[in-house]
């Protein structure tokens, strides 16, 4: 899996952190190394299809690690599984065929709930994207801060073939590629290559398979080396100001954020550091240049 040095590494699944979270999963693969946390989807068989369980150990996840320090970025990959996400699970959507108004709706607040915390998670939050990414697969890779998708990812947003709407994942989705294009996509349920996820803006970078790790490694170490408290208010300044007009209010709410950061401890440790041409106190060892050799 991706570290933050650069080096390449393999297409499918890059190698284990050495160090894993505490919290116990039977759908997730964890592993968390130099402040960076690997969630991996962990249901090679269904092709990381979720159900219940997966839904639920996610949200915890996610929620673990929005409150740990010790995690600085969180990635989230498709694991050893051919595909990132397929969607939900055929099994669990058998069931679900069967519920009851009630239920459908405990249900449905769940993976909307899921869909939520990894969207609001105050971390910086990457998605490494290979094989499908169908329905709420989709929908994770637009709940995340950043995708990254290898060139022969595939997209769809497919519920429609199934007589029913994607309306958890809607607004994630929607914010990514704007409304025009879902009004295609979320009525076709066409699939969609990767070149065309980064046209519409629902990815950010495409790589060869063989250089979506070194990709991704080269993201991991540009996140690393921004202060984190920084990155946590620049997500928050992002969702205060957008789709808002340029008006007094506004301005004067980007004048009281700033003025706010540039007074805290992590803004003069990061202005210090770059006066004195040294690396900030929250740089890993291992991304800080090396000491130049006296003459």
């Amino acid at each position: 899996m991706p570290t933050p040095k650069k080096t390449s590494s393999s297409a499918r699944k890059p190698a284990k952190a050495a160090a894993r979270p505490a919290r116990a999963a039977t759908t997730l693969d964890l592993a968390l190394s130099d402040g960076v946390l690997l969630v991996g989807l962990d249901r090679p068989k269904v092709h990381n299809a979720f159900d219940e369980t997966l839904i639920a150990e996610l949200t915890g996840c996610i929620e673990e690690a929005s409150a740990d320090d010790a995690v600085r970025v969180i990635v989230l990959h498709g694991g050893t599984s051919a595909s990132f996400c397929a969607g939900a699970d055929l099994e669990w959507m058998r069931r679900a065929a069967g519920y009851g108004r009630e239920e459908n709706l405990r249900d449905a607040r769940a993976l909307a709930k899921m869909l939520r915390t990894l969207d609001g998670c105050p971390k910086p939050t990457v998605a490494r994207v290979h094989g499908a990414a169908y329905g709420g697969g989709t929908g994770l890779v637009a709940c995340c801060d950043i995708a990254i998708a290898s060139t022969d990812a595939t997209f769809a947003l497919s519920e429609a073939k199934l007589g029913i709407i994607p309306a958890t994942i809607g607004p994630y989705v929607l914010a990514a590629i704007g409304p025009r294009a879902a009004r295609r996509y979320f009525q076709t349920g066409e699939r969609f290559e990767a070149a065309e996820a980064y046209r519409l803006g629902l990815v950010h970078d495409l790589a060869q398979p063989h250089e979506l790790d070194t990709r991704v490694n080269e993201l991991i170490g540009a996140l690393l080396v921004a202060g984190p408290q920084a990155q946590r208010e620049a997500k928050a300044l992002v969702r205060a100001i957008a789709h808002r007009p340029v008006d007094d209010a506004l301005v004067e709410d980007t004048v009281q954020r700033i003025a706010r950061v540039r007074a805290g401890a992590e803004a003069r440790e990061g202005i210090a550091a770059f006066l004195g041409k040294r690396s900030a106190a929250w740089v890993p060892e291992a991304l800080r240049p090396a000491p130049r050799k006296r003459d």
